[in-house]
């Protein structure tokens, strides 16, 4: 790829247009960008004249978006890249594990095959990044993680990644603890947990094993709490206290915490703030068959939150995309977001929390000295791109273009 370069003709949001003191639509301009080393290194109206003797990739009036990041992911699960199957029907969350114990380890020499079929899936639809979980447990051991961290490697310079060692069998229920701390010798960069009352039955003995992994290795955590009502809220609230008493600040995320939308919204609101002031995340992938945590008190309440596509077609579901954007728009669905502030807006939870107006209009993305990371939509503006679902055409990752092109003969030439 050529080191620096021009790209031109690039729309960016440039701010909102008022009709009586309310957003009536947004504005947008046309901007040259120069990219050196995989920086964007200056922005310009595409207006003025260009005069360079250095490459120049038109991209031909394409809406460019900040890089989208998955969230939640099991790329070990999938059966993508092998011939179609539904689910086998369960009658409940454990014949679901039994089931998937048995299966994943007749997967398990397809690995790096299906998960690079799901990462190919995860780009095309603009996602740069992805956070995986990766079963760790007696009937996989780490199998499934050595085939994920090839399937990764093969992703290098298109997609970074982050490995959760996930016990999705239960810490203490399958006495997971030693394959757990192998896996964080052996890669994995997050600890994962999985359910501590309804799966592993002792709440506190789980979280306080999950946290001591996480501390012994200095580790971030990542965990599933499925669990519903007071029992889920409980367990979030008793995880918040740990994390206090650990000093693991800015450190911790939640995935589902199906049990905050459960609750009283009273309740709810003070467990947003703990949640905010000691910085745990909430992970989401807005499922539209059951109550989901209130994102929007959530967000108000300053907790960070970001949205994955979990694992799909696999033994847990056969649905699902891989596209982030989706994600995005039904997120504005659920929570009725169809004015135009909104739906812009909605952008930053599938891009890391990169927003690309503020409140007032003013552009915030992108920036001289920013990584040159970006999705090409065929999108008038990011909120038509949000409703719309539209068009991927390009994703560019450190100024190299690794996914599509601007037109069917473009692309980014090798020196």
């Amino acid at each position: 790829m050529y080191k620096a370069y021009w790209l031109t003709n690039v729309t960016l949001d440039s701010g909102y247009v008022f009709e009586n003191e309310r957003i009536d639509g947004t504005k947008t301009a046309l901007y040259n960008i120069f990219i050196n080393d995989g920086i964007i290194k200056e922005i310009q109206l595409a207006n003025v004249p260009l005069q360079t003797h250095l490459p120049v990739q038109d991209a031909r009036n394409l809406l460019a978006l900040p890089a989208f990041k998955e969230m939640h992911n099991h790329l070990d699960k999938t059966y993508l890249g092998l011939p179609w199957k539904s689910c086998t029907p369960v009658p409940n969350l454990m014949e679901r594990l039994n089931l998937e114990a048995v299966e994943l380890a007749e997967l398990a020499e397809t690995g790096q095959h299906r998960a690079e079929q799901m990462l190919h899936l995860l780009l095309k639809g603009g996602a740069t990044h992805v956070r995986t979980h990766v079963n760790i447990d007696p009937y996989i051991g780490l199998k499934n993680l050595e085939e994920i961290q090839k399937a990764l490697e093969s992703f290098k310079g298109k997609m970074t990644h982050e490995i959760v060692a996930f016990p999705q069998h239960g810490l203490l229920r399958t006495n997971s603890t030693a394959l757990m701390r192998q896996a964080m010798k052996e890669g994995a960069s997050l600890v994962g947990g999985l359910d501590p009352g309804g799966v592993d039955n002792n709440i506190e003995a789980s979280l306080y094993e999950m946290v001591d992994l996480a501390v012994e290795f200095d580790a971030d955590i990542d965990i599933h709490i499925h669990d519903p009502g007071h029992l889920g809220f409980y367990t979030i609230k008793k995880l918040a206290s740990l994390i206090e008493e650990a000093g693991w600040k800015n450190r911790v995320a939640v995935s589902h915490a199906f049990a905050i939308g459960d609750v009283p919204i009273e309740e709810s609101n003070d467990l947003a703030s703990i949640l905010s002031n000691l910085g745990i995340a909430i992970m989401s992938t807005v499922p539209i068959n059951r109550v989901i945590p209130p994102i929007d008190l959530l967000h108000e309440k300053g907790v960070h939150v970001a949205l994955g596509c979990d694992g799909f077609y696999d033994s847990w579901s056969p649905f699902g995309t891989g596209d982030m954007l989706e994600k995005a728009g039904r997120l504005a669905e659920r929570y009725n977001w169809k004015d135009e502030y909104a739906l812009t807006q909605s952008l930053q939870f599938i891009t890391g929390g990169v927003k690309t107006l503020d409140d007032e209009g003013n552009r915030l993305w992108p920036n001289v000295g920013d990584d040159a990371s970006m999705v090409l939509v065929d999108a008038s503006c990011s909120a038509e791109a949000v409703a719309r679902r539209s068009r991927r055409a390009a994703v560019i990752v450190n100024g190299n273009l690794v996914y599509g092109g601007f037109n069917c003969e473009s692309a980014l030439k090798a020196n």
